[in-house]
């Protein structure tokens, strides 16, 4: 079996790499941008490609409002690229990364068959690729697997996302803006347990299905400030601000489909999570 990752040396594509072993590798960092059709053809043309996870995007809820354009470049137009391919090349799968964001600010746990109502530019782009996704196996019968993912972290993790950037200001003595007084809540997702979904996906013939990656549990933002204070000893300077645009209020996974259709079970708990995550910045840094 040949495996395509695209976006391979991003946070979640390197972790699940790690775990698969030999694949072929896209990611802008090594030279291959998605948006590049032709560029991206080569990948395909030389190697007899099976399955794909597509996970290259750019991610970030508040940066896609100040540009728009690269999100919809990427996210839309090099989805459309990796679908076209796909077809064109007979590959029989797609794994494809979505978001928690598509969601908007519906009533908690989200459940994949809800009505979506999105509220950033960043999830109206990952919306778009899943119903690409869903028209490509319509037509061309490609067995596609949408995973929602719910705020992943952990070692080796993006840098503006809250645990560490939260953790990095606190240990550096830094104040952290805390959003609408702290009145916030995520499903916070430790990356062991989605690579552990983006792998069971590999031998699932599931036609075309939507699937929430999270752990069920929803965690206010203070009392995630309250569980980085306990494992680093250390105190945070809090400021508090106002609701930023494109912000949801909760996110929080309905994980029954997860569970029935991928056997999933999350098993790390969040203060276990960011323990881990600790050791690793601590070593790191």
């Amino acid at each position: 079996m040949s495996i395509l990752v695209t976006g391979g040396d991003g946070f979640i594509g390197s972790s699940l790499i790690k775990e698969l072993g030999e694949v072929i590798n896209v990611d802008i960092k090594s030279g291959i941008d998605i948006r590049n059709k032709d560029e991206l053809e080569k990948v395909f043309s030389e190697n007899k490609i099976d399955t794909i996870y597509h996970l290259a995007a750019i991610p970030g809820v508040r940066y896609s409002l100040e540009n728009p354009s690269i999100y919809i470049e990427t996210n839309i137009t090099g989805t459309a690229n990796v679908l076209e391919l796909a077809k064109k090349y007979n590959v029989k799968k797609i794994i494809f990364a979505s978001s928690s964001s598509v969601y908007g600010n519906l009533s908690t746990p989200f459940i994949e068959s809800a009505k979506l109502s999105q509220i950033s530019v960043y999830a109206a782009t990952k919306r778009a690729g899943e119903v690409l996704m869903e028209t490509y196996h319509n037509i061309y019968g490609i067995d596609i697997t949408i995973l929602r993912f719910f705020t992943v972290y952990g070692p080796n993790g993006r840098k503006d996302m809250a645990i560490y950037g939260f953790t990095d200001k606190i240990m550096k003595g830094k104040e952290i803006e805390v959003f609408n007084e702290g009145n916030l809540s995520r499903d916070f997702t430790y990356i062991d347990d989605v690579v552990s979904a983006l792998v069971s996906c590999l031998d699932k013939k599931l036609g075309f299905e939507i699937i929430n990656i999270g752990t069920g549990v929803k965690t206010n933002v203070l009392e995630l400030i309250r569980i980085i204070e306990k494992v680093t000893g250390k105190k945070a300077d809090k400021i508090m601000e106002s609701m930023q645009k494109g912000d949801v209020l909760i996110t929080q996974a309905d994980i029954s489909k997860a569970k029935n259709l991928l056997n999933y079970n999350p098993k790390i708990n969040l203060e276990e999570g960011i323990k881990k995550f600790f050791d690793w910045y601590k070593n790191y840094f």
